[in-house]
């Protein structure tokens, strides 16, 4: 690692774009929610969330390959890159929708953020990157604040429950394989054209998959749903994209998913502001503690400087 990566702004700067990235995504289950008012299928929704995110990747890798000073990727690089994409923001997307069909919104944000735990076992086991006691005090505190959060809705019953959670938890870890696996890609190919390449893969399955299942009719929805997807696009899709995969770069897949614990905290509060649910005094305890864990993962520990 050289000089400048070391430096404490370089960090410090990184921590902030995974934050930024968390607050992003976290606002999706808003729109989402806004716009199960007018239609309840998963498969329109996700489609017309990539058909207009789509153009701004493609803008961005025709931008990146233009002005581009480094070689282009090789095929079986290109390929990692579009299966990643295709792992993280389809599959696991469309198995995150398929799950909360079965178990409640909360639990299955409880589940879905179980994958910094799985990133942090996949980086000790494939490669080789030690659990620090920073790491493991991070994880108690924020899982012990998690658990609070969502409490309340732990002791209901579901119909199909066990498949619901299973869907959320298989949706959880291929988003762990695709921060421990992108991290290594990304610092090889760089994170801009990561995420453009990626991305464009990943919007290409949900349209596709959107083609075979759907009828073009299915696109005739209310003006409200256009905006709340387009707002999805954009604010909770493009631009967290871009944010995460430069973190990934700067602070490690570990430190990325840890900090990621905030999505179901900000989703909560962002549910209280702008959709009137109500926050309880133990959901707020555990909001603390979630935060807790974020900042002891942020502190970076003090290295000597090489002369």
């Amino acid at each position: 690692m050289n000089r400048k990566e070391s430096s404490a702004s370089y960090f410090a700067i990184g921590l902030m774009l995974a934050v930024a990235g968390v607050i992003c995504f976290s606002i999706r289950p808003i729109f989402i929610k806004l716009a199960y008012a007018y239609v309840v299928d998963p498969v329109t929704l996700l489609a017309l969330r990539m058909i207009f995110s789509l153009p701004f990747f493609i803008v961005a890798a025709l931008w990146l390959r233009h002005g581009q000073t480094q070689r282009p990727l090789a095929q079986r690089t290109l390929l990692s890159v579009a299966a990643l994409g295709i792992l993280s923001y389809y599959l696991a997307s469309f198995l995150d929708f398929l799950g909360l069909q079965y178990i409640s919104a909360g639990l299955g944000r409880l589940l879905q953020f179980t994958y910094p735990t799985i990133v942090v076992i996949l980086s000790a086991l494939l490669l080789a990157k030690r659990i620090t006691t920073r790491d493991l005090v991070a994880l108690a505190l924020t899982y012990a604040g998690l658990m609070l959060v969502f409490a309340h809705t732990l002791g209901s019953e579901h119909r199909d429950f066990w498949l619901g959670a299973a869907l959320v938890f298989a949706s959880s870890t291929c988003y762990a394989i695709y921060l421990v696996a992108g991290s290594e890609v990304i610092a090889r190919v760089g994170s801009m054209r990561f995420s453009a390449y990626a991305m464009s893969a990943a919007s290409v399955a949900c349209i596709l998959q959107f083609l075979l299942l759907r009828p073009f009719s299915a696109l005739d929805l209310p003006a409200p749903v256009y905006l709340y997807a387009i707002g999805m696009a954009t604010v909770s899709t493009v631009i967290p994209v871009f944010m995460t995969s430069e973190a990934l770069r700067r602070i490690g897949a570990n430190r990325v998913a840890i900090i990621g614990a905030l999505g179901p905290v900000t989703a909560i509060a962002l549910g209280y502001l702008g959709l009137d649910e109500v926050m309880a005094p133990l959901q707020i305890a555990g909001a603390v503690l979630v935060m807790v864990g974020v900042v002891v993962i942020s502190l970076k520990p003090k290295t000597t400087a090489k002369t």
